[in-house]
């Protein structure tokens, strides 16, 4: 009985010290993000807009710590918890802003237009990555930013495929850059081939990586162009979903032993083959569209997953070593170029398709 007792005791006293082994780590990772978030404020202050969002800075400022000091054994755990766990709340809290009603608003053939650019996608960037010598988690995390959501996918992609932090790191650092670039580059494109809001909106949604990114490419169009891309984007971030189940099940069939037995027989568990957070975006997706999730929790949510996908980012960048980011630079700035260029040929076809312009 004292034997039981004692056990009891060492296993409550264990969790906070685990709680505790978080703390430093965690404190590194917010202060990184405080200090991003002033960089976007003083930027916003110098120019009138923000060029680097605080999310690009986080895990630039964060490799640049790493590339001066690098933290000890007392950090890590913290590090580690910032880099996963928080984001993979904050991709739970992402399918908040998603119902069902503002998915089939957009009509049959432009729904199903976007699930068939971004799989042509997918395959097209992948193949790329591979053509140019990228290992296949570099070119599937590539893949996943380019055609679906940028970070949001990199990041929600790189635990179901065992990537490092170092593939994620320079699979976001050259994807944020670009994405950038393709902001301010759109709506001078938009006036250059004539297109109509409608036809505009849908263009940015399907080639723009972050939502907030498709909103300032196409307000200097109009209010509709805003409205139309960002429905056309949340379609896309919906696509996150089924592309991670399939990727499980990619990943376990390619790591499979198949003289053991029966590959389906041993499919394990679906809380094993689907990350609980991919579960749990779908999960509020539903709890939106049936009226389950009141609205006045719907900003703060939002606003909630923005600032744990920063945090998780400077962790991120607080464990990468620039010099392995370096090495990949040119092969990855050339694919995620291409890739993207593959996606908006395929994007505007697609608008000459369904005469959207």
């Amino acid at each position: 009985m004292n034997q039981s007792k004692k056990i009891e005791s060492d296993a409550f006293r264990l969790v906070p010290s685990r709680l505790w082994g978080i703390v430093p780590g965690l404190g590194l990772s917010i202060l990184v993000t405080m200090a991003a978030a002033m960089l976007e404020y003083l930027e916003r202050r110098a120019f009138g807009e923000t060029w680097l969002e605080s999310l690009v800075i986080a895990i630039l400022l964060g490799a640049f710590v790493r590339s001066l000091w690098t933290p000890g054994r007392q950090w890590a755990s913290g590090i580690g918890f910032s880099a996963k766990i928080l984001l993979e709340i904050a991709v739970v809290m992402l399918g908040a802003s998603i119902s069902a009603g503002m998915i089939l608003g957009a009509g049959g053939a432009l729904l199903a237009g976007v699930v068939g650019v971004v799989g042509i996608s997918l395959a097209a960037s992948y193949g790329l990555g591979r053509l140019f010598g990228l290992p296949h988690r570099m070119a599937t995390l590539i893949a996943c930013g380019n055609s679906i959501c940028g970070n949001s996918a990199i990041a929600a992609v790189a635990p179901v495929i065992d990537a490092d932090s170092d593939d994620v790191a320079a699979s976001i650092a050259f994807t944020a850059v670009l994405g950038v670039a393709v902001v301010l580059l759109l709506p001078v494109l938009a006036v250059a081939l004539q297109m109509t809001p409608r036809a505009f909106g849908v263009f940015a949604g399907l080639t723009v990586y972050a939502v907030p990114q498709v909103l300032a490419a196409t307000a200097p169009i109009s209010s509709f162009s805003a409205q139309i891309g960002t429905l056309v984007k949340l379609v896309r971030v919906l696509m996150l979903g089924p592309v991670v189940l399939f990727l499980s099940l990619w990943t376990f069939a390619r790591s499979d032993d198949r003289g053991s037995g029966d590959l389906v027989r041993r499919l394990p568990p679906v809380h094993h083959l689907v990350p609980w957070f991919i579960i749990g975006f779908l999960l509020m997706i539903a709890a939106r569209s049936f009226g389950l999730l009141p609205p006045a929790v719907v900003a703060p949510l939002s606003f909630a997953a923005r600032w744990l996908t920063i945090v998780s980012m400077a962790a991120l960048g607080l464990g990468v070593d620039v010099r392995h980011v370096a090495k990949a630079g040119l092969r990855v700035a050339t694919v995620v170029t291409l890739s993207l260029a593959a996606l908006g040929g395929v994007a505007f076809l697609l608008i000459q398709v369904l005469q959207l312009n």
